[in-house]
């Protein structure tokens, strides 16, 4: 089976675990710095935070920004659930904005229509390392006074015109899963320009501690320990390659999905870096689920990124959500994630396109 994702782990990332397992120091400590520093100036930002996962990143971002109960937080609804819980994790609600169907991220003229006196950040994600349309956005959000939080889990190294991303909003989260770009096994963490917010994100993190034993807010346990920070320090200088092989690969597919009407490849905008990482077509005609068995029959691993619009989970039908955003659903019927990652091979390529031509001929 060649998988939809894998993360790759080499001998630099166990050494640098050695060293870290030998040093005494395994929870936060120098190495979560070493790597704070690291990310934030591969960013181009003043400030990074590290947590113990892209959600608790999420979580303290909103906590920082003084988002509470009866506010609102505008986001997408086509996305992994982290990015609407989170909003729920601090009281408030969470506006769900239906999204652009070429890039599948939010919809910024639907994040106009969306704004309240309630609204107290906006969440934009870069789905599939497709950085959103952060220029019209961050104009929204100047002209409203609202900040804007970067959902990046999925789009490290991508960049929006000339800027990274991580760099854009007031603050921004990334995730560090081993399926991501890149991995620290589970990790996550912030990034700002604002020391303000960053000095607010390090105290909520650790217990609300402004000093040892000194609790001036209500905090959490969301450190990351220097076991990750070791393998995240190891994973940032290959960042840019598995980038690169990540971007071929999907030059690679497209190139040869010309052939196919009926499915559809990523579309990617003109001013942006895509990091690929998810490879995501549609598929027409409600063969999508024809097509996803067929290709794993064949040996080739699919994914649905994402099958269930957020405000459809059970949980937001208990919530009382009744939303029905036409683009996301039609996406969440259509879309299908074929593997993209730096570990494959020529053969692996070869294999994939092959039988998308033969699922062509066999199903539509």
């Amino acid at each position: 089976m060649i998988p939809v994702a894998k993360p790759l782990i080499g001998e630099e990332e166990i050494a640098e675990l050695e060293k870290v397992l030998k040093s005494g120091f395994i929870a936060q400590g120098p190495k979560v710095a070493e790597f704070e520093e690291a990310f934030a100036n591969y960013v181009g930002v003043e400030h990074a935070v590290a947590t113990s996962s892209g959600t608790t990143a999420l979580h303290t971002a909103l906590l920082a920004l003084g988002v509470g109960k009866g506010d609102e937080v505008i986001t997408t609804p086509f996305s992994f659930a982290a990015t609407g819980n989170c909003a729920l994790y601090v009281g408030a609600r969470p506006v769900f904005v239906d999204i652009d169907p070429q890039t599948f991220n939010i919809d910024p003229e639907g994040i106009e229509d969306a704004i309240t006196e309630k609204t107290k950040a906006i969440l934009p994600v870069h789905l599939y390392g497709q950085p959103a349309q952060m220029d019209r956005i961050m104009e929204i959000s100047q002209e409203h006074d609202i900040p804007v939080v970067e959902d990046a889990a999925q789009a490290h190294g991508a960049k929006f015109q000339d800027q990274m991303v991580g760099s854009i909003g007031d603050m921004a989260c990334f995730s560090f899963y081993p399926t991501k770009n890149m991995t620290t096994s589970e990790g996550g963490i912030i990034t700002t320009n604002n020391s303000e917010l960053a000095e607010k994100a390090r105290i909520i993190r650790a217990h609300g501690e402004e000093e040892r034993y000194q609790h001036s807010v209500l905090g959490y346990n969301f450190r990351m320990t220097d076991i990750a920070a070791a393998i995240g320090l190891a994973q940032l200088k290959k960042l840019d390659e598995f980038n690169r092989k990540r971007i071929e690969n999907a030059e690679y597919i497209t190139e040869h999905l010309k052939g196919i009407s009926s499915i559809e490849p990523p579309y990617v905008s003109p001013n942006v870096k895509h990091v690929f990482h998810q490879y995501t077509v549609r598929v027409r005609d409600g063969k999508r689920n024809d097509l996803m068995n067929f290709l794993n029959q064949e040996g080739i691993g699919t994914g649905i990124h994402y099958p269930i619009p957020i405000y459809k989970q059970e949980l937001y039908q208990n919530l009382g959500y009744t939303d029905h955003c036409s683009e996301t659903e039609k996406a969440a019927a259509e879309v299908l994630s074929l593997p993209v990652h730096p570990s494959l091979t020529v053969e692996d390529l070869g294999k994939i396109v092959i039988t998308l031509e033969q699922a062509s001929d066999k199903l539509f």
